[in-house]
């Protein structure tokens, strides 16, 4: 499959020797996605911005999908497997991280008019949630239903995640990109909120505010989303494995079967990783974002 510009910054291999530089590529992908948007297709520039960003994200996924069923033939036991395959979710990580950077920056510095066009699609999906999320409050439902509500979304979303990863290999970047687009408007827009309560002007006193909105917003948001995320990633890697490995190999093969067990490991971890993070959004983040 040929590299275009964008997909040949950076191979998989020097992504796992260096994965925090994954989110500087992922700002530059999101942020090129997002003004290509507005200039081509302005009218539906939340949605197609997405599209372009994982467009330049599919030959590093896939590349490094193949590159990690590899290593589920050559490597034998489970733990040095395991551990080889968290190079590869450290660098899916810092790029997801360099994607919410990238939309939450644009979002609170791009005139509102500009804002409203390039993340429609995004505003009003948290228009929704939060109306959800006031309908649940006001049902004044417990910690334990509440644990339960988050833990079910979270599980439909992983269950995307393996459905587009096994049938579409790199496919699941898309639900990744998309939650990165939301999660970032919703940090743009507390950042924005807390700008607005102060003059303008660009002052250091009024800079050094946005930074820490920013930060504080993305600090809120990323205590839980950071482990949802991971359990995303793990899924789709686990899936996307085993939809490389069903286009190589026979079913009766050992290879398959190794590849195959790997694989389930990775989405039970995944599974485990969602609960530990429906936990923290219960009864972590509250204490800290009341």
């Amino acid at each position: 499959m040929p590299a275009m510009v964008l997909e040949i910054l950076i191979s998989p291999k020097a992504a796992e020797r260096n994965p925090w530089e994954m989110a500087f590529f992922g700002f530059i992908y999101a942020s090129i996605a997002l003004f290509l948007s507005l200039w081509i297709f302005e009218d539906n520039a939340g949605m197609v911005m997405v599209f372009l960003t994982v467009i330049a994200c599919l030959y590093l996924m896939q590349s490094t999908l193949r590159m990690e069923e590899k290593k589920d033939i050559t490597i034998t036991q489970e733990l040095p497997l395991l551990k080889e395959h968290g190079r590869a979710l450290a660098f899916f990580m810092f790029l997801f991280i360099g994607f919410v950077i990238a939309f939450s920056v644009w979002y609170t510095v791009l005139p509102q008019e500009t804002v409203s066009k390039a993340f429609n699609v995004q505003i009003k999906t948290i228009q929704q949630v939060n109306t959800l999320t006031s309908s649940v409050h006001g049902q004044a439902i417990q910690n334990q239903g509440l644990f339960t509500l988050i833990l079910a979304n979270n599980i439909k979303v992983l269950l995307f995640s393996i459905l587009f990863a096994f049938f579409y290999g790199a496919g699941a970047i898309f639900i990744l990109a998309w939650n990165a687009s939301v999660v970032g408007v919703a940090i743009g827009e507390f950042a924005r909120g807390a700008i607005g309560t102060v003059s303008g002007g660009l002052g250091l006193a009024n800079i050094a505010i946005y930074f820490s909105s920013l930060s504080l917003g993305f600090f809120r948001y990323m205590i839980h989303g950071s482990l949802e995320i991971l359990a995303y990633f793990t899924a789709a890697l686990g899936a996307g494995i085993i939809s490389i490995a069903v286009a190589r190999h026979e079913f009766q093969e050992d290879k398959f079967k190794r590849i195959l067990v790997d694989s389930v490991d990775l989405i039970v971890i995944s599974v485990a990783i969602l609960l530990v993070a429906a936990l923290v959004e219960v009864y972590i983040t509250p204490v800290f974002f009341s």
